[in-house]
């Protein structure tokens, strides 16, 4: 059933799927782990190839994902063929890989572990083998990276504990005693044999500048359970009910686990430079917040009834418009994103550059606007109330925006040339509606509410005299081009008027960008880079809430299909014709457009 195929069993042919091409791993073979604080991306074959300490937007310590022949791993891996039946435990971001080989089974089980009271203070990844038949062998492999050759990672005593250094991450790696590892300035090596009612568990406990806390391996196994139920009960409180609530829950797992606790930021992704095109140069760090994805992600927990998690990050969003201005991105900590910079790395299958930073933190774009006024609305509809000073902060965004929207931006995709893009105009003209809402509510200041009026009906007309094509019967990118833009089906979310044009653009979207199931982000980029999941689910969204429901169900039953080879988390992109992951992962933007489209299918099993 389609409520099923995100979080069932999957068996397959490790030889097959799961072959590494170059070292490298296909992405949708990854499941992702996380804490709170940072993420891991774990390999169906047993190799944990990505994980940075402590944060997500911090140096990684495992980095064999850009680095195949010399990046970091911790790897737990069958001596001989084996298939792989993987899935999470459910409702839970606890993941299990089940290891068949010709003498027996074992059952990995995977966590980045906290506690009965939240994130625990000090990084734990655990990693328990159990023996279902017969004997499984494991080798044994604890590489710390080296990040382009910038540090040289080495081991050392302390007390009665061996300790690893990379720069200044210290970490310990705890493992059963039964287990015999072999230390050198590399890492670790070793082998763990499990038969049937066996059960060995090895974890790293890290930090970075800070004391080392060196729990015995007992705790650290049963904090695995205790994140499970962490997990489970997060997941019970989703308020969302309905056919596709299975599929709900893994897509707002995936988003929990992108939620920065520390501060309330949402990464947009947990990687960087990950390809968009293999081989291509469109390799970028996600590693961040952007306002669109934050606010997005709000209305997605919104949706969910995760008012916690929403009330959060929409405080952490107002935090840094006030503080550091209407960016574009920010810093999960806060503040603004550095430059770019490159680490000498091969990249994901020889994908370069590979890069930490942004070059989005100094450009402007409008949909800034209207992404903070969706939030601000979307909260207040779930009962809640605005302060004087965000009432105050906002009313002089509204303001900003009115004097602003004619000028030329980035658009919402980033672009080097600045243009008047109908998707920007279509933003302030969504910022400048929803402030005269909440004005008329009595969230906002009244004061300038005639001319937010006023401003909002001009920018309208302005969309429909320049933006519309007759030739194209269709909203066009920009004015006096004939390109085609996905992003313009959120302009039905938006409740811009206008819906049979609305439905012919829609028409041309599927036309020109439609790629089987999915779709390109505009004109053109089949050359560049694969079709963006998010733009296939707001077209799913556009079609469900312009009363085309049938269509919009059978779009999303081959999306689904489509997306079923993976192991729950969704990357930015994907080849059309091989089904291959692409970009970053896991990729809140994605799975926050399937939740958006799964509600408005099942708009009755979303509780207010």
């Amino acid at each position: 059933m389609l409520t099923e195929l995100l979080d069932r069993w999957r068996p397959h042919d490790a030889g097959a799927l799961d072959a590494r091409v170059d070292g490298y791993l296909p992405l949708a073979r990854y499941g992702a782990l996380g804490d709170g604080r940072s993420v891991v991306l774990s390999g169906s074959d047993g190799s944990i190839d990505w994980w940075c300490v402590p944060n997500m937007d911090s140096p990684p310590l495992f980095d064999r994902l850009l680095d195949a022949d010399r990046g970091g791993r911790f790897s737990l891996i069958p001596d001989c063929d084996f298939t792989v039946e993987r899935r999470y435990r459910q409702d839970s971001n606890v993941l299990e890989t089940v290891f068949t080989t010709a003498g027996g089974r074992a059952r990995l089980t995977e966590s980045l572990n906290s506690g009965t009271a939240g994130r625990l203070p000090w990084a734990e990844l655990a990693r328990r083998v159990e023996g279902l038949d017969g004997t499984v062998r494991f080798r044994l492999t604890m590489r710390p990276g080296r990040r382009g050759d910038t540090v040289n990672p080495y081991h050392s005593t302390i007390g009665k504990h061996t300790v690893f250094h990379v720069e200044r991450v210290l970490g310990l790696f705890v493992h059963d005693p039964r287990i015999t590892c072999r230390w050198s300035d590399e890492g670790i090596t070793g082998e763990v044999a499990v038969a049937a009612g066996d059960r060995r568990t090895v974890a790293i406990v890290a930090g970075r500048d800070e004391p080392l806390v060196a729990p015995p391996i007992e705790e650290i196994d049963a904090r695995i359970d205790v994140s499970d139920a962490e997990w489970r009960d997060w997941a019970a409180g989703v308020t969302y009910q309905g056919a596709d609530r299975a599929a709900f829950l893994r897509s707002a797992l995936a988003l929990k686990l992108l939620l920065y606790s520390p501060s309330g930021a949402i990464a947009a992704a947990a990687t960087t430079s990950v390809p968009e095109g293999i081989g291509g140069k469109k390799n970028y760090d996600y590693r961040y917040a952007w306002v669109r994805d934050a606010g997005y992600t709000i209305k997605a927990f919104l949706t969910a009834g995760a008012q916690a998690e929403a009330k959060a990050a929409f405080t952490w969003l107002l935090g840094q418009l006030r503080e550091t201005g209407t960016r574009v991105c920010y810093t999960l900590g806060g503040g603004v994103v550095p430059q770019v910079s490159e680490w000498a790395m091969p990249g994901y299958r020889g994908s370069q550059p590979v890069v930490t930073g942004n070059l989005a933190t100094d450009q402007a774009q409008h949909g800034v606007y209207g992404d903070i006024f969706e939030t601000a609305s979307c909260f207040v509809a779930s009962g809640n109330i605005l302060d004087s000073a965000s009432a105050e902060f906002l009313s002089h965004l509204a303001d900003q925006c009115a004097d602003r929207w004619r000028l030329p931006d980035a658009g919402m995709w980033e672009l080097q040339e600045q243009r008047h893009y109908t998707m920007s105009k279509i933003s302030c003209w969504q910022a400048l509606a929803r402030a005269v809402e909440l004005a008329d509510q009595g969230q906002l200041p009244t004061t300038c509410r005639e001319r937010w009026q006023r401003e909002r009906d001009r920018i309208k007309a302005w969309i429909e005299a320049e933006c519309w094509s007759e030739d194209r019967q269709a909203f066009v990118m920009y004015p006096g081009g004939d390109a085609i833009d996905a992003s313009l089906a959120l302009a039905v979310r938006f409740g811009f008027d206008g819906a049979e044009r609305l439905r012919l653009t829609l028409d041309a979207i599927d036309r020109e960008l439609g790629a089987g199931p999915f779709h390109y982000r505009y004109t053109g980029m089949a050359a560049e880079e694969g079709c963006f999941l998010a733009c296939s689910f707001w077209m799913v969204e556009a079609r469900a809430l312009l009363g085309q429901r049938t269509e919009a169900r059978t779009a999303l039953d081959r999306l689904t299909t489509a997306l079923s080879h993976g192991h729950g988390i969704l990357a930015e992109m994907v080849d059309p014709d091989s089904g291959a992951f692409l970009g970053n992962l896991p990729q809140g933007l994605s799975h926050l457009a399937h939740l958006m489209a799964l509600s408005v299918l099942n708009e009755d099993a979303v509780c207010d």
